[in-house]
């Protein structure tokens, strides 16, 4: 099953366009946690069990784990084990951004893809297509691509003008024109840019999918980016949020309160679907 399919999916099961970022933080984790070995993993293994139910996907970000070197990446070698062991029907996004020449592409997307079975990936559209080939051509795979971005500083090259458009808008046009062959491309469009997001839903038509960080503590209003980013079939979305699901509480509950969360944030998405 290929990844689209796979989230198109779990989105009519769960009835969710949410996505939770597993970004563990040693320092956030609750004590009790924090203090033993593998805390990355029982910490990831407590969220995904109380959220299942209400997410389309999970988000691991491979820097936190390589952080933590060869433990860290042990670690995210377990979570994804576990997802896909215990809860196949939820697809797996590495937070990756990676670009580089074909021939390292090729590494990355072995790790990726071969190593830790992920569903889909994110990369840096900066060295172009024919690098990105090596990732492109996993067919089944999803290949989403930084677009316009969430973070406070993203329009000093994306908002460059050429031929008198945006530097992102350039890059949503040529993803749906010449990139997406496989029809395995989405883009991360963040969601403290509401307008920009409606700009680029317009230049791509209703049926790509968003990947769409900044939810939470990046402050991006849940009404005005899924009122512009929505797409065919009130779908095309994929919310993530990460720290404001999984530090709801610093103490034993953190699981509980982690999904209470994660239900209270599915809900307000649903209610602007």
């Amino acid at each position: 099953m290929n990844f689209l399919t796979k989230l198109d999916k779990v989105i009519t099961n769960n009835d969710s366009l949410l996505c939770v970022g597993l970004d563990p933080d040693i320092n956030k984790i609750p004590p009790h946690i924090a203090s033993q070995k593998d805390a990355f993993f029982i910490f990831n293994k407590a969220i995904i069990d109380t959220t299942s139910n209400l997410v389309c996907a999970y988000k691991p970000n491979s820097a936190m784990y390589e952080a933590a070197g060869e433990d860290g990446i042990t670690q995210l070698k377990k979570t994804c084990d576990y997802i896909n062991e215990t809860y196949p029907k939820i697809p797996i996004i590495l937070d990756f951004k990676r670009a580089d020449i074909g021939n390292t592409n090729n590494y990355y997307a072995s790790f990726a893809f071969n190593y830790l079975n992920v569903d889909a990936i994110t990369i840096n559209p900066y060295m172009g297509k024919t690098a990105n080939n090596e990732f492109l051509s996993y067919k089944d795979k999803g290949i989403i691509v930084l677009c316009r971005t969430s973070n406070p500083g993203a329009g000093e090259f994306q908002d460059l003008i050429i031929d008198g458009k945006p530097l992102y808008q350039h890059v949503a046009k040529n993803i749906i024109d010449s990139w997406n062959t496989n029809d395995n491309c989405l883009l991360v469009m963040g969601a403290t840019y509401a307008d920009e997001l409606a700009q680029v839903r317009k230049i791509v038509g209703p049926n790509m999918v968003f990947l769409v960080p900044g939810v939470g503590a990046q402050g991006g209003d849940v009404k005005s980016f899924v009122k512009a980013g929505i797409g065919a079939n009130k779908r095309g979305l994929i919310i993530n949020s990460s720290r404001d699901i999984l530090y709801s509480s610093n103490g034993k509950d953190f699981a509980d309160a982690a999904k209470a969360k994660a239900q209270e944030i599915r809900n307000t998405i649903n209610n602007y679907r």
